[in-house]
């Protein structure tokens, strides 16, 4: 007691000096992150520059061209008319000159096969001399190619644009969409424009706007709740200071780090502004409750008194959020493992500086406890009388408290195991214009996602023969009788429109060496937009298309395209690759998995030994992790009735949860056990325990849930449930700490 009234008389003494380093550290901070703060959705993000898959990724895309690819549809009079071939040709030429774009592809470029002198030469498919029956009659002709050209009813063109590979364009995102929309504003008034970039940058500009208000609410809604939960008005600025200065020292050091927000890590403020104002109110409650119960004692005696009752629940507390953060480190996906290392550090951060300023705050505050109220109080709701009901409930009626939650928890386990486990890349996008062009364009197109396949020969021997093209038609013919999969495009097309034209060519006496040589001189540079062969035709390329899938769906898809190669080709001499990335984010699924058990069992193991070094009672830590482990399974329940799905934003739910699941618990046992030294049954303790603690634990729950409210009003789909689920899981935490803890240590413990 003496040392620790030692260190509060040094920082009182110094308290100037710290209130200025910390004003200093902030406005640098704010200066850094004002001018170094962005955002960063790229795929990067999400996967380990040493992920095979990722390297298979980008590896494709310097082999083939990047599937990062803009898709633009313009509302046309005539889509195959002259005048809309010379706009066409005019955008293709700005477009191709840009350093990041790789190639453009569209109707005006566009080439159809013609069979002659031994050899298939390729002719503009959008002649303007030509009669717009006879450009339609060709059009009919190549279905499968036409119809990512031009709609079925000649009101609108596509146009492509394919960027360089991934790790070329990552510095210039933010400049892309921009020189792309200006390029094609000077030529089209509407247009409807999306894409894998033109998504990713939707992502960006949400992720930054919705963090701003985020931040604004998330103040808003904790002062409001402080003046309804502080016993004075002057402990007001105390809180406010406690949440503000962790976060914007926070936000330097993430800035300054050159790190970039994402999907994921724009939760933090808000999150860790919550945390710390849960801290705070602890506190203030303890300093205030003691200052009622010790009039006598000086300033310095009365923090020391407050600051030894709340450091070691509020410790533990720390502890186990940190631990459920940091068990997202342990992540296979970058973004998580971020997530949870800034967040620990804000933490650590929060812990430490909430003490100083609160130190600091009560230093300058002359109080009559008995005299204080809060600023504003609502007469009909009494704390006191709520938690002396809820003892007498534990009480009177333990047993069926016992039972009824043992029930729910029996049946959240077994929701655990129905919670489906998907990301819907729809739900990562807000409501906007580039969710509306999205849907816009796959209603024309049927699909905005490319997919190659790539067929080739185990011993490495050439593509160009007839069993293989045999086999490969029927691949082609098999891939396109799927209903997910729309225009598959491959030389396939070219031979089957050959074909009709000159039926003799690919006759079965044709000679295999006529066959090569013909499907030779198909060469990609004709139509570089779709990889009909790879390098000297060792491998033939199927590119397909498809709208925006789920990730189950993707991996339903995989399998499908695996299980239709396996029918066409024998394994034992023909090899498929798949590529694109539509491939690697079907993997999502299996690193959600992967994150959630290492990350809960982590987290689960460690607060297990962290209680039990806090409790020194095995008996007493199953009997309080019990209640812990009840809302996870409530959360089960939930997602199972309402069909909300294990994804991306979801993933880090349960560590989370379990963390801030703990927080009541450890500052109800914390009196609970210290009660001990008052002579009682486990009944009384407890009575004794609730009754103290009661306020604070509705207090940062109520906190708690604002704050999460806060991110469930955000417009994206998957982060209202994230915020929803939090909110509910942190109100039935509270629920089961009132409620089962009390009767379950009244009932068993000694």
């Amino acid at each position: 007691m003496k040392r620790l009234e030692v260190a509060i008389q040094k920082i009182i003494k110094f308290r100037i000096a710290i209130i200025l380093l910390l004003l200093g550290l902030m406005g640098f901070s704010g200066h850094q992150t004002l001018n170094k703060l962005n955002v960063d959705n790229s795929l990067s993000i999400w996967f380990l520059e040493d992920d095979p898959s990722y390297k298979a990724y980008i590896d494709y895309q310097e082999e083939f061209g990047s599937d990062e690819i803009f898709i633009a549809m313009f509302p046309v009079e005539n889509a195959i008319g002259a005048l809309e071939k010379t706009k066409l040709l005019q955008l293709h030429k700005n477009i191709d000159s840009l350093s990041f774009v790789k190639t453009s592809f569209s109707l005006a470029k566009a080439k159809y096969p013609i069979y002659a002198n031994g050899k298939i030469n390729f002719d503009a498919l959008y002649n303007t001399e030509r009669s717009e029956k006879g450009l339609k009659s060709i059009l009919s002709k190549l279905p499968y190619i036409s119809a990512q050209l031009v709609s079925k009813d000649f009101k609108y063109q596509f146009f492509y644009i394919q960027l360089n590979p991934t790790p070329t364009i990552e510095a210039k995102r933010q400049i892309i969409l921009g020189e792309i929309r200006n390029n094609i504003e000077n030529y089209y008034d509407t247009y409807y424009l999306t894409g894998p970039p033109v998504l990713n940058e939707a992502y960006s500009k949400g992720i930054y706007k919705e963090s701003l208000i985020f931040g604004v609410l998330t103040v808003l809604v904790i002062t409001l709740m402080l003046l309804f939960l502080l016993p004075d008005k002057r402990y007001l600025l105390v809180s406010l200071l406690s949440v503000a200065v962790p976060v914007s020292i926070l936000f330097g050091i993430i800035t300054s780090l050159g790190f970039a927000l994402n999907m994921i890590s724009m939760l933090i403020p808000t999150i860790l502004m919550v945390y710390s104002v849960s801290d705070a109110v602890h506190i203030i409650n303890i300093y205030h409750k003691e200052g009622l119960l010790n009039n006598g004692l000086n300033k310095i005696s009365l923090i020391a008194l407050a600051l030894r009752k709340s450091l070691t629940p509020c410790f533990y507390t720390t502890l186990t959020t940190f631990v459920g953060y940091f068990a997202l480190y342990l992540s296979p996906l970058p973004a998580f493992k971020n997530m949870g290392i800034f967040t620990c550090i804000g933490l650590l951060l929060s812990f430490v500086l909430v003490y100083v300023i609160t130190i600091i705050g009560f230093s300058f505050m002359t109080l009559n406890f008995e005299a204080s109220k809060p600023v504003v109080s609502i007469i009909s709701f009494s704390q006191t009388k709520f938690i002396d009901w809820i003892n007498r409930v534990t009480s009177q009626y333990k047993n069926g408290i016992i039972i009824g939650f043992t029930i729910v928890l029996i049946y959240g386990l077994y929701a655990v195991f129905q919670v489906k486990i998907d990301t819907d890349s729809s739900d990562l996008l807000a409501e906007g214009k580039a969710k509306q062009d999205l849907h816009l364009v796959e209603a024309q197109l049927q699909g905005s996602s490319r997919m190659q396949l790539d067929i080739s020969r185990i011993d490495g021997g050439s593509i160009l023969n007839k069993d293989a093209m045999e086999r490969l038609e029927n691949f082609q013919n098999r891939l396109e009788q799927n209903p997910v999969i729309n225009a598959p495009v491959s030389v396939v097309n070219i031979k089957s429109f050959i074909e009709k034209r000159s039926p003799v060519i690919f006759q079965s006496n044709v000679s295999e060496e006529k066959l090569k040589t013909t499907l030779s001189s198909v060469e990609n540079r004709d139509n570089s937009f779709f990889k009909l062969f790879g390098n000297d035709f060792a491998s033939a390329g199927i590119t397909i298309s498809f709208k925006d899938l789920k990730t189950s769906q993707l991996e339903q898809l995989l399998v499908d395209i695996e299980k239709d190669f396996k029918t066409s080709f024998e394994t034992e001499y023909y090899k498929l690759k798949i590529n694109g990335f539509a491939v690697v984010f079907a993997q999502l699924n299996k690193f959600i998995l992967e994150t959630q058990f290492k990350s809960f069992f982590a987290a689960f193991f460690v607060a297990f030994l962290c209680l039990w070094f806090f409790i020194k009672s095995l008996r007493t830590t199953i009997l309080v992790l019990i209640p812990n482990i009840l809302p996870l399974a409530i959360l089960a329940i939930f997602m199972t009735w309402f069909n909300i799905p294990l994804g991306v934003t979801t993933a880090m739910i349960t560590p989370i949860m379990l963390g801030i699941a703990m927080d009541d618990t450890i500052h109800l046992v914390y009196k609970y056990r210290r009660s001990k030294s008052i002579k009682g049954s486990p009944e009384q303790r407890m009575n004794n325990a609730l009754n103290y603690t009661g306020s604070a634990l509705l207090s940062t729950t109520m906190a708690l849930v604002g704050g999460f409210l806060i991110i469930a009003s955000s417009e994206t789909p998957s982060v209202i449930d994230f915020g929803l689920l939090c909110a509910v899981t942190v109100a039935i935490a509270l629920i089961t700490d009132v409620f089962f803890l009390p009767a379950l240590l009244k009932k068993f413990d000694r």
